[in-house]
């Protein structure tokens, strides 16, 4: 199997989520299951088949999670050299060399991207075209609407 990487902060958040998983949600369910069942007659009973659906929900959300745990390989971005390189963990800026405009990322793990917060998986086209790259250079990145040139203006190891 391959290892994952991630940001301490997305190993973080995944412990988090299992812990809650196990410790809250998962008594919840059984709880609720045990409360619909008391109900009476299961073939008819909606609360326990909708228990008994969240349930096997939660359980393959619990065995996903600790899959990626025993595989991930945590980086942190604060032991890299910090050479101005674009490698994971990274945030960078970057210009648009055709309409000067500017925009930021930080290159992350596929479970932590998140465009919406600026965070892009490492396997993304843009984060492949910057890998290795740094400030200063110029990278052609192939998007579904053509090859896009931008200028990496800053590298920041935070």
């Amino acid at each position: 199997m391959d290892s994952i990487p991630v940001t301490l902060k997305g190993a973080k958040a995944l412990e988090s989520e299992l812990s809650k998983l196990k410790d809250v949600i998962r008594p919840r369910i059984v709880e609720d299951i045990a409360t619909a069942r008391a109900h009476g007659d299961l073939k008819e009973n909606a609360e326990y088949h909708a228990a008994k659906e969240e349930q096997s929900f939660c359980e393959g959300r619990i065995k996903e999670i600790e899959s990626k745990l025993s595989r991930l390989q945590v980086i942190d971005v604060s032991k890299l050299a910090q050479d101005g390189r674009c490698v994971f963990s990274t945030t960078v800026t970057l210009m648009n060399i055709d309409d000067e405009t500017e925009i930021s990322y930080q290159i992350v793990g596929e479970d932590e991207a998140d465009i919406s917060l600026g965070k892009i998986s490492c396997n993304s086209p843009i984060a492949r075209a910057l890998m290795g790259s740094e400030e200063g250079d110029e990278v052609t990145v192939n998007a579904p609407k053509g090859d896009i040139v931008y200028e990496i203006l800053e590298v920041q190891y935070i």
